[in-house]
């Protein structure tokens, strides 16, 4: 009888210490979230989790007019705001600060003695546009407060903008013109139906605005508009086979306009538009690829576009004057999202996303191909070095076409079998880009341009 009595002791004795033994803390579901069959998160594995997820990044914004400084859009608490960097890896120096992201910002062309930036209120997306003044810091509201207003351009001479706004019903995205020196100045343009309008750029002369009609990912429209008298021209036809424009932009003689278009096959190529005739010239016939954005000189001299090739973002930069391909280096795997000439025409930037950077803005000098970085972002204490870089792959599929992918590898210290995480891109028109550290990060809904 002792050897039973023994053990009974000792269980209990065992469920006792377990008993007094402190539980591992765990994360607590959201009262919003049924968890069934799923263990306990360690708040321990929460905070190593925790530095992956604090990285931050820096976009492009905007070029100043007459100095080489930058707008950029970054954070250094809750949300995203506008700051000032001065050279490459300057301080970025915090100009708005408000609990609510500002998306967007643009210099005035001319004098860059204040910047037009874009913000809504509580994630709404009922974009207003404000009128930040440097030399005292003072924000003023420029639009109605209650309006959805997007797509900001200025003018080639600085006086206006064009943007859409759907003041007057709250549904129809309606053309207005505003001088944003002084609040109270915006006036209806050209009364549209609709939402899926919005101004592309100002003729070199100002006389003319570029407007595009979105339809759906496989039709849109251009448009001619009169300044003066707010009447409209289409410049591209309705009839045959649907096409999806992208980027618009007038070339500095203001006779044509360069484009992105699916027009002659499966691929947004770059095109020519010749506005007298409507003459259409694919300058990239040969490309099995998407060109996804584009910007021109002020001088008229250079055209920058990109290339989505297999998911890479590639840059290309073309002599408009002899229409001939001028070699660029080429940055690592990644995604580039947007492309901007500084008043210069000698500077390029745009805002790089890859697998060690969750997003930075770089610099071509394309007169010397010498590539700046203007900023270094944090990855929340994640080494960038450690960081495996994605490979493009190529296989065959069941139909004989070729499919392309990209193969992140673990570090060479895990051998053995691994697992396999695959990540199938449905989207039927956009082409995917490689795995990137924070691709949303780089992304705004309401824009500010010139």
């Amino acid at each position: 009888m002792l050897v039973p009595r023994l053990a009974t002791l000792l269980l209990l004795a065992a469920l006792a210490a377990h008993a007094q033994k402190p539980a591992v803390p765990a994360i607590a579901p959201n009262e919003n979230l049924v968890a069934e069959g799923i263990p306990p998160i360690p708040v321990a594995v929460a905070e190593e989790v925790r530095r992956y997820t604090e990285s931050r990044s820096a976009r492009f914004l905007d070029w100043h007019p007459t100095r080489r400084e930058m707008l950029v859009g970054t954070r250094f608490g809750e949300t995203v705001q506008v700051h000032l960097v001065k050279q490459p890896l300057g301080a970025r120096t915090q100009l708005t600060f408000f609990p609510e992201r500002v998306g967007a910002a643009s210099w005035q062309p001319t004098r860059g003695d204040f910047f037009v930036f874009s913000k809504d209120v509580g994630g709404g997306e009922w974009y207003q546009y404000y009128r930040y003044d440097l030399d005292t810091g003072a924000v003023t509201l420029l639009t109605d407060g209650a309006s959805r207003n997007t797509g900001l351009t200025w003018s080639n001479k600085g006086d206006r903008v064009a943007y859409h706004s759907t003041r007057r019903n709250r549904k129809d995205s309606d053309l207005y013109l505003m001088d944003p020196s002084r609040a109270g100045t915006d006036r209806p343009l050209l009364l549209l139906e609709g939402g899926g309008w919005e101004v592309a750029d100002w003729s070199p002369d100002d006389t003319q605005l570029v407007m595009q009609e979105y339809l759906s990912v496989n039709e849109s429209h251009l448009w001619l508009v009169d300044v003066a008298s707010g009447t409209r021209r289409l410049l591209t036809p309705r009839s045959g086979t649907p096409v999806a424009y992208g980027d618009a932009k007038f070339a500095r003689d203001g006779k044509g306009l360069w484009v992105t278009a699916d027009r002659d096959g499966e691929f947004k190529h770059l095109a020519h538009i010749d506005l007298a005739t409507g003459a259409y010239q694919d300058v990239t016939p040969g490309l099995r690829w998407d060109v996804s954005a584009l910007d021109v000189s002020l001088d008229g001299r250079r055209l920058a576009y990109l290339v989505n090739e297999a998911g890479v973002a590639r840059l290309h930069l073309l002599d408009l004057a002899s229409r001939r391909e001028l070699p660029v280096p080429q940055l690592p795997v990644g995604a580039i999202f947007g492309v901007r000439f500084h008043p210069n025409g000698r500077d390029l930037a745009l805002t790089f996303v890859g697998s060690r950077t969750p997003g930075d803005v770089v610099v071509l000098d394309t007169a010397s191909n010498k590539v700046e970085r203007w900023t270094e972002s944090e990855l929340g204490g994640v080494v960038p070095a450690q960081l495996s870089e994605p490979q493009l792959v190529r296989w065959k599929s069941f139909d004989g076409l070729e499919i392309t992918g990209f193969l992140t590898k673990p570090p060479a210290r895990f051998t053995g079998k691994r697992p396999v995480v695959i990540n199938i891109h449905g989207v039927p028109k956009a082409r995917p880009c490689p795995p990137t550290w924070a691709a949303a990060t780089t992304s705004s809904t309401s824009s500010v341009s010139r």
